[in-house]
């Protein structure tokens, strides 16, 4: 059985003092519970630690081997402590951040090159993946903190809202038969597994556009190259459409909306220590001193 906290402090105690009633009164209990967790640490061990004299007691070889072992012990252990203490108070220390690929490019520059310049003891992991999933690793405490599209509310988790987004069906800066839904000949091009698609795409049936083709791609980032070379039309979030001003895309006429909501998302009880909730303080000031 591995020895408790208890019995190496009241170990370490009567090894200072060399006396059962002297290392009692020092640690505030009473001497037969003093004489008690000793046995039990020798017991645990299958050494004795100590030789009752006529003044006190004095340690055995066993014992003054343990003494300055457990000594050891208990300066590794305030060494740990200080630094889980460092933790609480500065920024450091290992997080995780999750996005889909098309935010982080206009979110992460927002705010993660102040947030890592300022603190050179943070260390910071990215993982991207759709927005749904993000936020099922957040819950299942495998990242800390997720900037999220449209997150569903949970029990577990905070949500703290950062921007909103249209997401509209857009065009390139030259009109041609691929992008004129009237032509007979359009391509649209989108990503099938984002719910704003699915919105869109029904909303644009009900309006009667039709469009010869679809083109699916999991990349926004290349659907919206396509668009500006005008290779179709593309269902895009206003951000990543005009990300680069000099792909000139615009919204196609009547195009059907989705309002995006852009989340900074974590779990309550995962954030206990002051760094990781100055982090999740942090993010949303930057987003705050350029919302528009």
């Amino acid at each position: 059985m591995i020895p408790s906290p208890a019995e190496l402090s009241y170990f370490l105690e009567v090894a200072h003092t060399l006396n059962i009633s002297r290392a009692a009164e020092r640690l505030g209990i009473s001497q037969p519970t003093l004489s008690i967790a000793i046995q039990r640490l020798e017991s645990n061990l299958g050494l004795a630690l100590l030789v009752r004299t006529k003044s006190g007691v004095k340690l055995t070889h066993a014992g003054r081997k343990l003494s300055h072992q457990v000594q050891g012990l208990m300066r590794e252990w305030e060494r740990i402590q200080n630094e889980a203490l460092k933790d609480e108070d500065e920024l450091r220390g290992r997080y995780t951040i999750g996005c889909h690929p098309s935010v982080a490019l206009y979110a992460l520059p927002l705010f993660l090159p102040k947030l890592m310049r300022e603190n050179p003891e943070l260390q910071i992991r990215l993982t991207h993946d759709l927005s749904r999933k993000i936020t099922e690793d957040v819950i299942s405490f495998k990242i800390d903190f997720g900037l999220v599209v449209n997150p569903w509310e949970h029990p577990d988790l905070v949500i703290k809202p950062l921007v909103r987004d249209e997401v509209k069906v857009w065009t390139g800066p030259q009109g041609n038969s691929l992008n004129d839904p009237s032509s007979g000949h359009a391509v649209l091009m989108c990503d099938p597994d984002l719910a704003q698609t699915q919105s869109l795409l029904q909303q644009l049936q009900k309006k009667g556009r039709r469009f010869q083709r679809i083109l699916h791609s999991p990349n926004l980032e290349v659907i919206a190259v396509l668009v500006a070379e005008g290779q179709g039309v593309g269902i895009l979030p206003g951000r990543v459409a005009g990300r680069i001003p000099s792909m000139k895309l615009k919204p196609l006429p009547d195009s059907p909306k989705f309002i995006d909501k852009h989340c900074l998302i974590f779990r309550a009880d995962a954030q206990k220590s002051r760094a990781s909730r100055s982090i999740a303080r942090f993010i949303e000031a930057e987003f705050k001193s350029v919302r528009p």
